[in-house]
């Protein structure tokens, strides 16, 4: 590729991936995860080592449609992508990766070392595509070194799909939580109004030490698609660690009739996460949308976002 430059240049990739064959998004030694397999891919291409930061740091089993990350690569190693040929660097880049990560794929669940619980059932039920791969970057460009993705964001947009009744029960669709019993979706919106807004929300996550469980709710409302399926559209700053499986939980004991609409508020102001705590199935989730200021406000919703809350 040339001599490195000492001149960087961030780059932003959009991202989509099937999470069940992954042990969510973070590196963990021995274990394939989503930011393990582009990292991989793109230190191969730039032959450099790469380390992304991400937009949210999705669980083991959990989806995106929109997920956001970033780098930083010599300037030269981006001007130098392309070779010879009339195609732009980014365009060059996510051809690529798609190619060696479909490749990785169809090595992975051909492989024998694909023996762990999580990959081994959907392994044996989905026999290996060539050209398909369960993660995929649909977008490459070139962004300010101001940008990023984790702090600059304004909000996380979620989306944790239910088929409540059979008659909705497709198993070509492996998003998608099974439920029963048809759920109350009016007692589910109404129970789920006082959550709104900024709270400490200890009872609804796994804090992390030292970390603080503040965040601004700004949407949690569910509705019936044409297709007859239950989409939860979860949308807040930031998330604690499995806080939108936890809300979602909560509410459908509600839709269920198990708990009083007061019940996810009462456990709100407890500040408490007790054994009652219900945490939803990590299939039905998907990150949707990660959303970003202008260019111009990068640097300052980073600033704003890295403050502490909860003092």
């Amino acid at each position: 590729m040339g001599e490195e430059s000492s001149e960087k240049m961030r780059i932003r990739l959009q991202i989509s991936y099937q999470g069940r064959q992954f042990h969510g998004w973070a590196c963990q030694p021995g274990l394939r995860t989503v930011q393990g397999e582009i990292e991989k891919v793109l230190s191969t291409i730039l032959r450099i080592p790469i380390s992304l930061t991400v937009a949210g740091r999705t669980d083991a089993g959990v989806h995106a449609a929109g997920q956001v990350a970033h780098f930083d690569l010599p300037a030269t190693l981006w001007e130098q992508l392309p070779g010879r040929a009339n195609y732009l660097p980014a365009d060059v880049l996510r051809r690529r990766a798609n190619s060696l990560l479909a490749r990785a794929y169809w090595e992975y669940c051909r492989g024998e070392e694909n023996t762990e619980p999580v990959a081994a059932g959907a392994v044996a039920a989905n026999l290996p595509i060539r050209g398909y791969s369960d993660v995929v970057i649909t977008r490459v460009e070139k962004v300010p070194a101001d940008f990023d993705a984790r702090f600059s964001a304004l909000w996380r947009k979620y989306v944790y799909l239910l088929a409540d009744g059979v008659e909705h029960w497709n198993p070509a669709r492996l998003d998608v939580l099974w439920i029963p019993e048809e759920l109350d979706i009016e007692r589910m919106n109404r129970a789920a109004l006082p959550l709104l807004g900024e709270h400490d929300f200890t009872s609804f996550c796994r804090p992390r030490p030292g970390a603080s469980s503040v965040r601004t709710l700004l949407k949690l409302q569910f509705s019936r698609q044409e297709s007859g399926i239950l989409a939860a559209q979860v949308q807040a700053d930031a998330f604690c660690h499995s806080q939108v499986r936890m809300l979602v939980g909560a509410l459908i004991e509600v839709g269920r009739g198990r708990r009083a609409e007061d019940w996810p508020a009462e456990s709100l102001r407890a500040q408490k996460r007790t054994g009652e705590t219900v945490c939803a199935p990590a299939h039905g989730l998907t990150l949707a949308e990660v959303g970003y200021p202008p260019p111009s406000e990068y640097a300052a919703q980073a600033q704003r976002a890295r403050r502490y809350r909860g003092d």
